[in-house]
């Protein structure tokens, strides 16, 4: 992929984000950061896949990214990590491989199918599942975890106030 449409994709990354946040309606003070965050995390997981790393791989460096940033972010502009790291990471999620998945289930559900058209298109149709899946964890676990690690208090400081 020439390195002109890598960054015309980074920056449609960040313009997809930008348009979560305000949907999200949150500062606007934050809209830059979040486009900036969005853009690089989005370029991360394309030069990674360009660089034939496998897609979920790919999606979990991306996400952490995201997630490192958002908690940077968030000490700077006095806003909350999830703030950042939600709509940035919303453009990541697999939409084409759970459509492919979705068709794969209609299809199955037709009494048209043959013997081998059903099992070729269950293979394809658990395929894209697991892959939207395993894309979607990796998408969890790379944004929360950054926010985990970095947190300064345990629940053992957090005051109760429940009567006993």
């Amino acid at each position: 992929m020439e390195l002109f449409t890598l960054l015309e994709k980074g920056i449609w990354f960040g313009f997809a984000a930008l348009g979560f946040a305000i949907l999200f309606n949150v500062p606007q003070r934050t809209l830059f950061i979040i486009w900036i965050i969005a853009a690089l995390g989005g370029l991360t997981k394309l030069i990674l896949i360009q660089l034939n790393v496998e897609i979920t791989i790919a999606t979990f460096a991306g996400a952490s990214l995201i997630g490192i940033l958002s908690v940077y972010a968030a000490h700077t502009k006095h806003a909350p990590p999830l703030v950042f790291s939600i709509p940035a990471v919303i453009p990541m999620v697999p939409g084409i491989f759970a459509y492919r998945m979705m068709l794969g289930l209609m299809k199955l559900s037709s009494t048209a199918a043959t013997s081998d058209t059903y099992s070729i298109s269950l293979a394809e149709t658990v395929s894209y599942g697991l892959k939207t899946l395993f894309i979607l964890m990796a998408l969890a676990v790379g944004v929360a975890v950054p926010m985990l690690i970095s947190r300064k208090e345990t629940i053992k400081k957090v005051k109760h106030t429940a009567e006993n």
